[in-house]
């Protein structure tokens, strides 16, 4: 009544378990918490069934369980792993690793986050991975079917580039590249703010959401396959300026 947790005195809890701003956290029954365990406000470690049988989680050591997180069922919740806030666990996750989402998917494990600790802006993003890791395929095949189209037809049927200008040819290309978050090429976007090339040397600066944008990274080799597929460039170096993203750049985009 007090503290707004509801833990059933069946539950078994190990040593250290440390429930932070713990309003409306629900511990079933046949719950069984492990050592050293962190529990965020909200989380709920639930049954399925009405039976007199293992009907809830079994939470190993040293796990972190975001806000608002639940954990449905007799299902094991491995040694160190993370559930990231707002996520529902229905299947088993494996040590070390982190679950999110509705319903939580598995990523791998994350060691930039030591054990014990959770940041929820850096949680990882399975779907989001999937899907640039599909992009990134569909490029890659892009790229050889041009390659082979080249050589089969004599340059035919390609449009010719070669009276471009390269920082033209390059803002060509990049809108080949898309942002998996949005669905949308980044020349579309505005995250290109600035391409300069000097002789055989382009640099591309780009400008992001957020410095910490998970898709930094994909999006930084995306841009420097694409722009070194262009004849006569054989160096890129891509920059994420220190700037906030305009939306209203983006708006303009599209009415243009």
């Amino acid at each position: 009544m007090l503290t707004g947790i509801e833990i059933h005195p069946g539950a078994k809890l190990g040593r250290r378990v440390f429930i932070d701003h713990g309003s409306g956290v629900v511990i079933g029954e046949t719950a069984e918490v492990g050592d050293d365990v962190l529990i965020y406000m909200g989380v709920v470690l639930g049954g399925t069934a009405l039976e007199k049988i293992k009907r809830h989680p079994t939470i190993e050591n040293d796990v972190v369980i975001g806000s608002g997180a639940a954990v449905l069922g007799p299902i094991t919740v491995g040694k160190g792993a993370k559930i990231g806030a707002g996520s529902v666990v229905i299947r088993p996750v494996p040590p070390e690793a982190t679950a999110v989402g509705v319903p939580a998917r598995i990523t791998g494990p994350e060691p930039s986050v030591s054990i014990g600790l959770l940041d929820h802006n850096k949680l990882p993003d399975p779907a989001l991975l999937m899907v640039s890791q599909m992009l990134d395929r569909l490029s890659r095949l892009e790229e050889q079917f041009e390659a082979h189209e080249k050589i089969i037809s004599g340059h035919g049927k390609i449009p010719d580039t070669a009276a471009l200008k390269k920082d033209e040819q390059i803002y060509s290309v990049l809108k080949e590249v898309i942002d998996p978050e949005v669905g949308m090429d980044i020349v579309k976007m505005g995250l290109v703010k600035e391409i300069n090339v000097n002789g055989t040397t382009a640099e591309v600066n780009l400008v992001l959401t957020t410095n910490l944008c998970p898709m930094a990274d994909y999006l930084k080799d995306q841009v420097r396959r694409k722009v070194l597929s262009i004849g006569g460039i054989e160096e890129v170096s891509v920059n994420i300026l220190d700037e906030p993203w305009s939306w209203d750049r983006l708006k303009k985009q599209i009415e243009h």
